[in-house]
């Protein structure tokens, strides 16, 4: 409906425009203009309001009453029944004090005669400790082979040993007596001296 009202006032524009141009012009023009009915538009529905929402009524309150506990009786006491009588005891008879026998008459025996003191036992006689022979000297390496052959003697792979002997007697400066033990007469030098697999390197 817009569109066709904005048509019809665009051709009533042209029409006087054209209308005053003519009259400068001098010129008679003849414009028969078509009109148009324009359609009018449909009326619109009538939108009623809406009704207001009906005012709502709170129901008045009620005060609630009090709630009363109903009240606690309580038990009525047990009614205790007493014993029924006993039965009458027949007398007891009297009872006779008991009779004892007088002890027998206690022999006490001689005292036992004092031990004998015995022989003081000699001491055995004390022996002076016995002290390890000292160590033989070391001063060079040519003094380590025969202390490194004798710890050898018995061993099974015997060059092995005293490979290994010689190296420790080398630089501790000594070699422990005997074909096995008595490492500990060398020193911490000897004992703790290990290979790369951490075992003792020293025989």
């Amino acid at each position: 409906m817009a569109l066709k009202a904005f048509l019809l006032l665009l051709a009533t524009v042209l029409f006087a425009i054209t209308t005053a141009s003519s009259h400068d012009l001098h010129e008679e023009l003849k414009i028969k203009a078509a009109y148009v009915q324009s359609q009018a538009p449909p009326p619109l529905p009538i939108v009623k309001a809406p009704a207001p929402p009906p005012l709502v009524t709170k129901p008045p309150i009620v005060p609630v009453p009090p709630v009363v506990r109903p009240p606690t009786y309580a038990p009525p006491p047990k009614v205790i029944k007493a014993p029924p009588p006993a039965p009458p005891v027949a007398p007891v008879p009297p009872v006779k004090p008991p009779t004892y026998a007088p002890p027998p008459k206690v022999v006490k025996a001689p005292p036992p005669a004092p031990p004998l003191p015995k022989p003081p036992v000699p001491a055995p006689p004390v022996k002076p400790p016995t002290y390890a022979p000292p160590l033989p000297p070391v001063k060079s390496k040519k003094d380590c082979v025969p202390l490194c052959e004798q710890r050898c003697a018995l061993h099974s792979r015997k060059r092995t040993c005293m490979r290994a002997c010689m190296t420790c007697c080398d630089r501790c400066k000594c070699v422990p007596p005997g074909t096995s033990g008595n490492r500990e007469r060398c020193g911490k030098c000897y004992t703790e001296m290990t290979t790369h697999g951490n075992r003792s390197k020293c025989p």
